[in-house]
């Protein structure tokens, strides 16, 4: 009678999981049968979460205070503290090296140069900036990008429009990447102008390359065998792109490291640079004394005494050097400065929204042909053409009104309706809608400049030995990340 027991609790426990599969298999809306030919070919994708791409680390978004956390010695009043929240997201572990930026040239350089070298002329940093009419810099000038003993050292010289450019070329060199990792096109390196893969063109049908062995199964009953990867696959990454200032800030200083306990919900102490305390140097271990960040100690003093060094750079240092904050991200202080994305306004903390803060948006859309359909791609680089959104097609909204709204609410003539303003470039200013926001201090900053709330500006065509930058990622899905606590518990992907 027991075994009869038994055996009758594990059918009935096989029924329950067979059904509990079902289920799982059937629209809870219609009832009809997800991923199976017969039934229309409806898919419920197998995600698994986003994979963390190369080079970045995933940084779990929450709420802080962002501004000024010392005194504002330039007596600037562009950044009082006010409380906002930033939405989870992903960050170069370190600054793009000189190596990384080369590997780029030489990419555009393979594709490109010998029928468009001026886009490659385009795109290289300006080696020039080490110049200084009372200095001796022309080593730097010539060997500082090219050389293999400065490899690991970040990229300088690069615009914040090259910096954007450099992240539109990772994102589809990454996603190539992961299509040729997963069977779905086979690695052709000898790729020719437009002829190259884009993420954008791919999806719209305008970029084929070699299918690859594994290619993805076509459901549609009315279809092909074999489909295309899909945007709604979930299987290639989101654009890499430059910070937010918000996140840049928010990533410095990292406050995930003062929580008293990973459960508890309250932060007692602030910072002033991206590590706890009050001082630039180590105060406890075996390094007492030494500097946690490249900068400028005092007028002259670029890198202490012969024989004791304190930071071990009279420039640069390489990008995994001194001690990475909490969030495991090098350098978020001193060595360069960082661009982010951000158009600088003194007073955009007053009107930004306290979710996401952002300056500079230019609401896009894609170029249409005359019956509706995606344009063609560019002829000379393969990208797809992308146009401002006019004030005609979203005269109707309530959340935005026009394309190009980096002036917006800015105290400039357009926003004061004739009366006075504040912005007149080149007369009383020299603010614009192209004037970027960079932060972090540099390698020839003293040390006020490394506390993340501080900030500057500079043109974005314009270029220092001061500036480099490192790029981030929107997290999609979750945002703590595919292993979370609670919910759904994903498993990573990938792992590179």
């Amino acid at each position: 009678m027991k075994n009869q027991v038994l055996i009758l609790l594990s059918v009935m426990s096989l029924g329950l999981i067979t059904l509990s599969s079902c289920n799982k298999e059937k629209s809870s809306t219609t009832g009809w049968a997800y991923n199976d030919p017969d039934w229309g070919g409806f898919e419920d994708k197998d995600y698994l979460g986003q994979e963390t791409g190369p080079g970045l680390v995933l940084i779990p978004g929450g709420t802080f205070m962002m501004g000024n956390t010392e005194q504002d010695v330039m007596y600037e009043h562009h950044s009082f503290p006010r409380r906002i929240t930033v939405s989870s997201f992903y960050m170069d572990e370190t600054e793009v090296r000189n190596l990384d930026y080369r590997e780029y040239l030489y990419w555009l350089n393979r594709t490109f140069g010998t029928d468009y070298p001026e886009i490659v002329k385009a795109a290289e940093p300006d080696q020039e900036v080490w110049r200084d009419e009372l200095a001796y810099n022309e080593p730097y000038v010539e060997y500082y990008f090219s050389h293999p003993a400065y490899d690991d050292y970040p990229v300088v010289g690069v615009s914040w429009e090259q910096a954007m450019d450099y992240c539109e070329w990772r994102t589809d060199r990454v996603n190539e990447m992961i299509m040729v990792r997963d069977g779905f096109l086979e690695l052709n390196p000898n790729q020719v102008n437009a002829d190259n893969f884009n993420t954008d063109a791919y999806f719209a049908g305008q970029y084929e390359g070699i299918e690859g062995k594994k290619p993805m199964k076509n459901l549609d009953p009315s279809g092909e065998e074999y489909r295309k990867v899909e945007f709604t696959d979930g299987i290639l990454l989101p654009d890499y792109r430059l910070p937010t200032e918000a996140e840049w800030e928010y990533a410095a200083l990292a406050m995930i490291g003062n929580l008293p306990h990973p459960d508890e919900e309250r932060v007692t102490d602030r910072k002033i640079y991206p590590w706890n305390g009050t001082t630039t140097r180590y105060y406890k271990g075996g390094w007492q004394g030494d500097f946690l960040a490249n900068f400028k100690r005092g007028r002259g003093d670029n890198m202490g005494l012969a024989g004791n060094l304190n930071d071990n750079a009279s420039i640069t240092a390489p990008v995994d050097t001194y001690m990475p904050n909490d969030f495991g991200l090098f350098n978020m202080a001193g060595n360069v400065s960082e661009w982010t994305m951000d158009v600088y306004r003194a007073l955009t903390f007053e009107d930004a929204n306290d979710f996401n803060t952002f300056r500079g948006n230019e609401f896009k859309t894609l170029v249409l042909d005359d019956e509706g359909n995606i344009a063609a791609k560019n002829d000379t680089t393969g990208k797809l053409e992308y146009r401002l959104v006019t004030d005609e097609e979203v005269a109707t909204r309530r959340n935005y009104r026009t394309g190009d709204v980096r002036d917006y609410l800015d105290g400039d003539e357009s926003s004061m309706n004739g009366e006075e303003f504040m912005y007149q470039y080149g007369v009383s200013s020299l603010v614009n809608d192209d004037s970027r926001v960079y932060k972090g201090g540099s390698w020839n900053d003293r040390a006020f400049f490394l506390s993340p709330g501080s900030r500057r500006y500079l043109d974005q065509k314009e270029s220092s030995s001061e500036i480099g930058f490192r790029c981030a990622m929107i997290r999609v899905g979750s945002p703590s990340g595919n292993e979370i606590k609670g919910g759904n518990n994903f498993k990573q992907k990938k792992k590179w």
